[in-house]
């Protein structure tokens, strides 16, 4: 069975944040806010009953609206990663789009989609967050509409739908930026390391050194990309600065409908995490950026203290800059047609006999 309560989670402008929390029978819970469509928490077993919280974030919505510079949980739009330079052109038009890092605009801008209160309603067991993007928004043409619906099904897996449709051609490429560590959110850097990856990625988009692709795929064969069977994340990206912060292509099966992209499995807890998307790429990120041990750690969830490879993006999505490279899938929503994404993670626990079971 799947239960699914709400509250109010704090105010903003005058409006009510709401706080969805659905629970199943083994234990597994989700909460998400209504403020940038947040998952803010994520309560796993593992494989001797101990439950733990496997994403990191903030208890309080104040937290959430000042300082979540590193996007922790939200749903990223219109356009997630890197536009390069700000500039679009479409129909040879050319519109400007906020520049807020590095002279490109990332993420979404400064008013993206993580840092806004979304409409909600409850269906069932489901919950619709939705949002009028208006033109002009950050830059962006036409009036967007968009909604994202999340539900937790009854063998603990967390489904996503995002659906956008626009007055005018425009660009989108939506996600979701939750920070995975299935040792516990505290864990840090040495939790995250002794988690198994694999990723069914046969390609990686080359970037520039400000991390703008170039518009070439390299294979991963023989490089520290190559995730096709599982390896020890700290055995890759110690002591490796810029590992991981890329984007890697799905290699495809055919399949029009979820294609398997990734497994993160976390031996000593016996967590897993299965990722199912539609989508053409994987962002993987590693909280490269994080403050280092030296310095002084951003605090989350219980007090805890957030520093570099804390936990993991695993970002399905549509390449980066799709606009500027021809030869990526297209980013470009026209008006009457419908922007359609699903992923699908679902959860689980290898036991102690080696038997895969949901969480």
């Amino acid at each position: 069975m799947v239960y699914l309560t709400e509250q109010v989670f704090g105010t903003i402008n005058d409006e009510d944040v709401m706080k969805y929390t659905w629970r199943t029978d083994s234990g597994f819970s989700l909460s998400a806010i209504s403020f940038g469509a947040i998952v803010q928490s994520l309560q796993v077993p593992d494989k001797d009953g101990n439950i733990n919280d496997v994403v990191l974030g903030f208890d309080d919505l104040q937290s959430y609206v000042e300082r979540n510079i590193k996007n922790f949980g939200g749903v990223i739009g219109r356009c997630t990663n890197r536009v390069a330079e700000g500039t679009i052109q479409i129909d040879g038009v050319t519109h400007r789009l906020t520049r807020n890092r590095d002279g490109h605009h990332v993420h979404g801008g400064n008013l993206a989609f993580d840092k806004v209160n979304w409409s909600s309603s409850v269906d069932g067991t489901k919950v619709v967050f939705s949002r009028l993007s208006k033109d002009g928004e950050e830059g962006y043409p036409g009036d967007l509409m968009v909604n994202i619906t999340y539900e937790v099904k009854d063998d603990d897996t967390w489904y996503i739908e995002y659906t956008a449709s626009s007055t005018k051609k425009t660009i989108i490429n939506m996600t979701n930026h939750s920070y995975f560590n299935l040792a516990g959110h505290e864990s840090g850097a040495e939790g995250l390391y002794n988690h198994l990856v694999t990723m069914n990625c046969d390609r990686v988009v080359e970037v520039r050194s400000d991390w703008v692709p170039t518009g070439r795929l390299l294979p991963v064969g023989g490089t520290p990309f190559d995730l096709r069977s599982p390896k020890r994340l700290g055995d890759i990206i110690e002591n490796s600065k810029n590992l991981f912060h890329h984007n890697l292509c799905v290699t495809r099966n055919g399949n029009k409908g979820l294609n398997f992209l990734s497994r993160v499995y976390h031996p000593p807890s016996g967590r897993y995490m299965d990722v199912y998307s539609d989508q053409p790429s994987i962002l993987f990120y590693n909280a490269n950026y994080f403050p280092t041990k030296e310095e002084a750690g951003i605090v989350g969830k219980d007090g805890a203290s957030y520093r570099r490879h804390a936990g993991m993006c695993i970002e399905t999505q549509n390449f980066i800059d799709a606009i500027h490279h021809p030869s990526f899938p297209s980013v470009i929503l026209k008006p009457g047609d419908v922007y359609k994404q699903k992923t699908e993670y679902r959860f689980g626990v290898v036991k102690q006999n080696g038997v895969v079971a949901p969480a």
